[in-house]
């Protein structure tokens, strides 16, 4: 299993996409619409999600700090071995 991408909840697109574009390099893959923004740098997936959107994790609204990440994995029976593996704390 590998870290395939991570996301930001933002306040400010413009000046957020502006930020890792221009002054980190990366490039904007897709943009689906003024509320999300895909980047890639690397071959990392960045996801910056503006707050105030349908967040379907019900995020608490007003508070900072949220992330969220995603992970690849070659199948159902890797994600449950890898799901294992945490839980008994063996790497």
């Amino acid at each position: 299993m590998r870290l395939d991408g991570f996301g930001l909840i933002v306040r400010d697109m413009g000046a957020m996409v502006r930020f890792y574009r221009d002054v980190l390099g990366f490039e904007v893959r897709e943009c689906e619409d003024t509320k999300s923004v895909y980047l890639i740098k690397d071959g990392l997936l960045f996801l910056l999600r503006e707050s105030g959107t349908d967040e379907p994790a019900g995020y608490a609204p007003g508070l900072a700090g949220h992330v969220e990440i995603a992970l690849t994995a070659d199948g159902f029976e890797d994600v449950d071995r890898q799901y294992a593996r945490a839980r008994t704390g063996r790497g």
